[in-house]
């Protein structure tokens, strides 16, 4: 069963229409992942940049040590 936007009544899905809702589904699941993936990817970049910063600091201060 699923619900139709506008109506206040379960609708009962065909086959075909049950089908087309479960790839609908499925597809929605990827592109969840998709998304999941990207932010984790932009994580891992801001972490790089992070390190990055850390070791021109690094840098930094070894050059005025000396």
């Amino acid at each position: 069963m699923g619900l139709v936007l506008g109506e206040r009544r379960p609708v009962v899905l065909t086959g075909h229409t049950e089908r087309w809702a479960e790839r609908e589904r499925e597809r929605e699941r990827e592109r969840e992942r998709e998304r999941e993936g990207e932010r984790e990817r932009e994580r891992e970049r801001e972490r790089e940049r992070e390190r990055e910063r850390e070791r021109e600091r690094e840098r930094g201060r070894e050059r005025r040590a000396q």
